[in-house]
């Protein structure tokens, strides 16, 4: 796996708090996460990028309010009828 590196301000990590590795772990779930909500990777992709398995992250991006699923009106209502 690839390795990217930024920089942040010491006052940034004094206020969020934890370790390096808390936010670093934080950085890759939100880039992760954020980078699925546009639609340029996919879950599985997201997943292995923060080091989670598919089904835990698509848990997590859920309870953060991401959407999970992109389905128009006409296929949401084919899954609402066929559930």
């Amino acid at each position: 796996m690839a390795t990217i590196s930024i920089n942040i301000p010491d006052s940034l990590l004094i206020h969020m708090g934890g370790s390096i590795e808390s936010i670093t772990r934080e950085s890759q779930y939100l880039l992760a996460a954020k980078l699925f909500e546009i639609g340029r990777i996919s879950s599985g992709q997201a997943a292995e990028t923060c080091d989670m398995n598919r089904i835990d992250f698509l848990l997590k991006v859920g309870q953060s309010g991401i959407a999970v699923t992109d389905l128009d009106k006409d296929e949401l209502e084919w899954e609402i009828e066929n559930a």
